[in-house]
């Protein structure tokens, strides 16, 4: 026998083989190839204003990939196994459709991934914390489904399987009631939304005061004003109040200034002249509750309050509002000759004769 005969004898034995290698190899060219047309389409699609070709594009990459290699890997385990009779292969028709319905999972996840996003930087006047709800339930959804159909297709019935999970979900709402109770304190957050991402918050009732930085569905990550992450489990809201200084519509001046006794015929004066300063300050909102009265004949001063809003919420801002206006209500109280009022004691002495005459008795 020479080398032609061995060579095709060989050939003909290992046939399968030779197939199973020009499908791998088709399955990695054909990979190569979407790469290759997906990279162009998506510099493509970034020249566009739209942004919704540039999610699909990137939600689809990497799935696609996962689904061409999958039918590649079926093919080419079908001719092995009618070529050899292995059991083993019989495995693969199950699992390459797992493998397609988790692709079209990933795709329809990494998707809404993207779409989230797009909302959040495109949209104006779209609540961010609502879009991340609808988004993360959109994914439960998703998985949850494409896990139902996956326990069909290898042959489990559904019916069983929810019966089973109700069964199940009793002894799991026992055995994980605090999970439970942030997951429904979380959902309250989003259906309630008493705050959102990027809002200041504080409770009266608990040590909590910073800037929310995600709502998940079991914690809630607030960064304090020292920078430091403060993990809140959702169920605490559920229980505490929370103000939301964010949301106010104005910031309130209220202060209490005295002046002396030795001024009291200029109070009228300085009363009138500071109100007329808010009046005119071009950063007090006039349309709000503006106050300026005397109020009380402290034990070494005359105090008057002056109680109104600024229009601006925003807290650096305030101060520097709230600064211009104490400076310009200690130069009315100068401009009018009198003089802000410190604690002081008088002491009143005997007259001196009386004094002597008590001395001369004794």
């Amino acid at each position: 026998m020479n080398w032609e005969e061995i060579t095709q004898l060989v050939t003909q034995k290992n046939s399968y083989v030779i197939q199973a290698f020009l499908v791998i190899f088709a399955s990695l060219v054909l990979d190569l190839i979407q790469r290759k047309v997906l990279k162009r389409l998506h510099l493509k699609a970034e020249k566009t204003k739209n942004e919704w070709d540039d999610a699909i594009l990137d939600a689809v990459k990497k799935p696609i990939s996962l689904t061409i290699w999958a039918a590649g890997i079926y093919l080419a385990a079908e001719i092995i196994q009618e070529a050899t009779n292995a059991v083993i292969f019989d495995a693969v028709e199950p699992i390459r459709d797992t493998v397609i319905i988790g692709a079209l999972a990933w795709f329809l996840v990494r998707l809404i991934k993207h779409g989230e996003k797009n909302f959040i930087k495109g949209e104006k006047g779209i609540d961010p914390t609502t879009v991340d709800a609808i988004s993360k339930l959109l994914k439960v959804s998703v998985v949850i489904t494409a896990a139902l159909v996956v326990l069909q297709t290898l042959g489990f019935s559904i019916s069983g399987v929810l019966a089973f999970g109700g069964i199940g979900g009793v002894a799991v709402g026992f055995a994980a009631k605090d999970l439970l109770a942030n997951f429904f304190g979380g959902l309250t957050i989003y259906l309630d939304r008493p705050f959102a991402v990027g809002d200041w918050i504080r409770s009266p009732d608990r040590d909590i005061e910073g800037t929310v930085e995600q709502i998940g569905w079991r914690l809630t990550r607030i960064r304090t004003f020292d920078k430091r992450p403060l993990y809140v489990p959702n169920s605490v809201f559920t229980t505490i109040a929370v103000e939301n200084p964010s949301r106010m519509l104005n910031r309130r001046i209220y202060e209490t200034i005295g002046i002396r006794y030795d001024d009291a015929g200029k109070m009228r004066t300085i009363v009138d002249q500071v109100k007329n300063m808010l009046k005119s300050h071009p950063e007090i909102d006039s349309g709000e509750t503006m106050i300026v009265n005397f109020i009380k004949f402290a034990p070494s001063s005359l105090d008057f309050f002056v109680y109104t809003f600024t229009k601006t919420t925003e807290w650096v801002y305030f101060h520097e509002v709230k600064q211009d206006v104490m400076l310009k209500i200690i130069d009315i109280i100068e401009g009018a000759g009198a003089e802000c009022a410190f604690p002081t004691s008088t002491v009143h002495l005997a007259d001196t004769a009386i004094l002597k005459n008590l001395e001369d008795k004794v």
